[in-house]
C-alpha cells in the first residue's frame, strides 16, 4: 500500500486523528516536501488548496502503517471537500526519494490568495474543523461523499453552534461523564439539518439511574433574531417569507411574518451575524444593537440556539424581493407603528414564537430607547 502525503488541513494531527478514529502509533508520520508545488489560502474558505508552481515547495507529512479501513475513512474523508489524489514521489527529512499518495483539494471554483500557514489555520479553524469531523465521519459507511460535500456549510455552522454551545456554564453544572450513559448514538441523515438517534439513560433527582430512552433530535446551528425598531418613529419592521414546515404540518398559512433571521456563518459573532441578515433580508443598516436573551427555541426536539436583537434602525423604506438567491429566499417586508403592532400581538395574529418574545422585550424597553 503506498503511504498517503498531506500538505493541506491534514497534517493537523488531531483533525487526522479524529478522521480515522484512533490514535497514530508513535514514528507513524514524517515530515517530508513535494516539490514544484505550493499551498495557498482560499478567499473566504477555511480549506487550502494545492497548485503546480515550479521551483516552490510544499511542507507536508507522510503516515506510514494505514491499514485498508483508514484509508477508506480517508476517501470517504477528503472525498466531502472535492480531493482527489494522485502518486507523486516526495522527499523525507533526511532526502530520502518516497512514492507517495498525495492528496490535493480541488481549485474548482475557488480564488487562491496567500501562502497558506498551518499554524494560523490551526488557531483560527482547527477546532471548528475537528468539531466538522467528527460529525462528518458520523456517516462513513452509511451515506456517500457527495452527500457530505452538498452539506459542508450546514455542517460546519452546526460545528460552530457545538464550540459556543460547550462554553455555556451555569452555576450548579453536572458531570455529564458520569450522569449520562450512551448506550447507542446513530446519526440518521444529513442534509442542511442533521437527525441524530441516541438511546441513554441519565441519573435522576433521587440519585439513581434511570430508565434506558431513545431519543431523537434535530441538528441545527445557532441563529440570530433581529426585531429592527426606529425609536424616532416609534415603528418596526418584520420580513415575510414561505416556512416549509408549516406548509408540511398542512398550516393553510405557510407564509408568516417574523424578524430578521438566519444563522450563525464560523468565526462569526452573533452581533456581526445579526448586522449581515438585517441587510440580506431587510436591506436595511441597523445603528444599534440591543441584546434581548438568548435560549434554545425548542430543547425537546432542536440544538437550535437563538440570540435574541432588537435592532436600532432608521426604518423608512420596505422590500418586495429581499433574500439571498442562492439560499432560495424569497423575502418582503412591511413597517408597522408600534401601537398597531402590540395589537396584533395582543390579537394573536402572529405565529412565530421569537417574534412575540422579541415583542414584549421592546414593550418593557420602549421608553429607554426612546429617550
Amino acid at each position: 500500500m503506498v503511504d498517503p502525503f498531506f500538505c493541506g488541513t491534514l497534517r493537523h494531527l488531531p483533525l487526522l486523528e479524529k478522521v480515522l478514529g484512533r490514535r497514530l502509533a508513535d514514528g507513524a508520520v514524517a515530515s517530508a516536501t513535494l516539490s514544484d508545488h505550493a499551498v495557498y489560502a482560499v478567499q473566504d474558505q477555511p480549506d487550502p488548496v494545492i497548485v503546480a508552481e515550479p521551483g516552490a515547495t510544499a511542507q507536508g507529512i507522510v503516515v506510514h502503517g494505514l491499514n485498508d479501513t483508514d484509508m477508506a475513512r480517508i476517501s470517504f474523508y477528503t472525498g466531502g471537500f472535492e480531493t482527489k489524489s494522485e502518486p507523486h514521489p516526495v522527499t523525507t527529512e533526511d532526502a530520502e526519494a518516497w512514492q507517495a499518495q498525495v492528496f490535493f483539494e480541488t481549485t474548482r471554483g475557488k480564488a487562491p490568495t496567500t501562502r497558506w500557514s498551518l499554524d494560523a489555520w490551526a488557531n483560527e479553524w482547527g477546532q471548528l474543523s475537528v468539531a466538522a469531523a467528527d460529525e462528518v465521519m458520523g456517516y462513513f459507511g452509511s451515506v456517500k461523499p457527495d452527500q457530505i460535500s452538498g452539506s459542508l456549510t450546514a455542517i460546519r455552522n452546526r460545528a460552530w453552534a457545538r464550540l459556543a454551545a460547550r462554553q455555556r456554564r451555569t452555576d450548579d453544572p453536572r458531570d455529564t461523564g458520569r450522569d449520562v450513559v450512551v448506550h447507542r448514538h446513530h446519526r440518521a441523515s444529513v442534509s442542511y439539518f442533521g437527525f441524530e438517534e441516541v438511546d441513554l439513560q441519565h441519573r435522576q433527582h433521587d440519585g439513581s439511574m434511570g430508565p434506558v430512552l431513545k431519543r431523537s433530535s434535530l441538528l441545527q446551528g445557532s441563529a440570530v433574531v433581529v426585531l429592527p425598531y426606529d425609536p424616532v418613529r416609534d415603528t418596526v419592521l418584520l420580513v415575510e417569507q414561505f416556512r416549509a414546515p408549516l406548509f408540511l404540518i398542512d398550516d393553510p398559512e405557510p407564509w408568516i411574518w417574523q424578524p430578521v433571521a438566519g444563522m450563525i456563518d464560523p468565526g462569526e459573532t452573533p452581533e456581526q451575524a445579526a448586522r449581515r441578515e438585517s441587510v440580506e433580508e431587510a436591506q436595511i443598516t441597523l445603528t444599534a444593537l440591543e441584546p434581548a436573551g438568548g435560549a434554545y427555541s425548542s430543547a425537546g426536539s432542536s440544538t437550535e440556539f437563538l440570540h435574541l436583537f432588537v435592532g436600532l434602525a432608521e426604518l423608512t423604506q420596505t422590500i418586495e424581493n429581499g433574500g439571498l438567491d442562492t439560499e432560495g429566499e424569497d423575502i418582503r417586508s412591511k413597517i408597522l407603528s408600534f401601537d398597531a403592532f402590540m395589537d396584533l400581538v395582543d390579537r394573536h395574529v402572529f405565529k412565530d414564537l421569537p417574534l412575540l418574545s422579541l415583542a414584549h422585550w421592546l414593550a418593557r424597553h420602549r421608553e429607554r430607547l426612546r429617550a
